[in-house]
């Protein structure tokens, strides 16, 4: 049985709040109410109510105030908020959803509407409240990916940094640097079906093994097809090791076919890889890499301005040289079921720089 949702209740109206709080426990909500504006905020903050009944006129914090400060937290951004009002006029609803308001009620509030407003927005917000925890599981299918291999720790969060800086130098925004970001965090998400005899080898890979780590980025793919919500990031997971000349894979995309989005991951992921340590091989200096990756856009591997344009950031910005920045992409909470492994003892024998660019 599903737990009741949680309305939370903020009017300065003794009377009004007492009404509310009788008719929605009729309707087996949880309820909690407060007249100050100021404890509204702290009770929305520790309970994380399914909705928020706010009246607009407040005394001590106005309903608009509250509301703005909700929306701007990440904890309580996504709680669907009803301002109520005994004001009809078109500039105070236009000041509601400034703030940030998802719905209006008129007072005095008709007890059917009300119970009709309440029960659509409790419903979208489990649909959202499911929609985060399917987010938060495939980050963290992310994280236990990259700890099955301790050489590779803090990559997920490097690249997406590298990605979200060369995408911003490219000018994109909104949309695409939020896809950028969760691309590059789960751009390999697709090696949790990798044995660890083949992901974890230390020697050079047979034509097998290879062929089947050329198909991770097939099911990081599928597995993504699964959340609406990643729709946007599915193009980078998929085709992150295509290349301009079309010698990539999976699917042999040549030039302008391969998305933007993709080819800036690619660039990054190389040049994370080159200047990483891996059981089968030093890492390379930064300066190394970067000759390597401009013979490579040379060759026809990458775009040329695109490399161009990650060396200037690599150059002028001492947190990305550093390659160690760290991103709020996933909580400690998610994150602590993902601890690293123990580094295996080293096997005999080197693999190339290639197959760590190009896989």
């Amino acid at each position: 049985m599903k737990k009741p949702a949680t309305i939370l209740v903020v009017d300065d109206n003794e009377a009004t709040v007492a009404g509310l709080g009788e008719l929605l426990q009729r309707a087996n909500y949880d309820v909690c109410t407060t007249t100050s504006g100021r404890e509204g905020v702290q009770m929305a903050m520790e309970r994380l109510p399914d909705v928020v009944l706010l009246d607009v006129v407040i005394p001590d914090l106005s309903g608009l105030e509250v509301c703005r400060h909700l929306k701007q937290h990440d904890a309580t951004r996504l709680i669907p908020i009803v301002l109520m009002s005994g004001s009809h006029e078109r500039d105070m609803r236009m000041a509601g959803l400034a703030a940030g308001a998802d719905d209006f009620l008129a007072k005095p509030v008709d007890a059917e509407e009300l119970a009709a407003r309440v029960r659509s927005l409790v419903r979208v917000k489990r649909l959202t409240d499911e929609l985060e925890s399917a987010e938060a599981l495939f980050l963290a299918l992310g994280r236990i990916v990259e700890a099955r291999d301790a050489s590779t720790h803090g990559h997920c969060e490097r690249l997406a940094s590298y990605a979200t800086a060369l995408g911003t130098s490219c000018h994109l925004e909104g949309a695409d640097l939020v896809a950028l970001q969760r691309g590059a965090f789960l751009h390999d998400i697709g090696k949790i079906a990798i044995p660890d005899r083949v992901l974890l080898k230390r020697s050079r890979l047979t034509t097998r093994e290879y062929a089947l780590i050329k198909t991770h980025p097939v099911v990081g793919d599928e597995l993504c097809r699964t959340v609406r919500s990643f729709d946007a990031v599915r193009a980078i997971v998929r085709h992150h090791h295509e290349r301009l000349d079309g010698r990539g894979y999976p699917d042999g995309l040549a030039g302008d076919e391969i998305p933007l989005l993709a080819q800036i991951v690619t660039i990054v992921d190389v040049y994370d890889a080159l200047t990483s340590k891996r059981p089968y091989r030093k890492a390379m200096s930064s300066t190394a890499a970067i000759a390597t990756m401009r013979a490579e856009a040379r060759q026809g591997a990458y775009s040329a301005e695109l490399v161009e344009r990650f060396i200037g950031l690599i150059k002028s910005h001492a947190s990305l040289r550093a390659a160690r920045p760290s991103l709020p992409i996933i909580s400690d909470r998610i994150a602590k079921f993902a601890l690293p492994r123990k580094p295996r003892a080293a096997r005999s024998g080197r693999a190339s720089v290639a197959r760590a660019a190009s896989a």
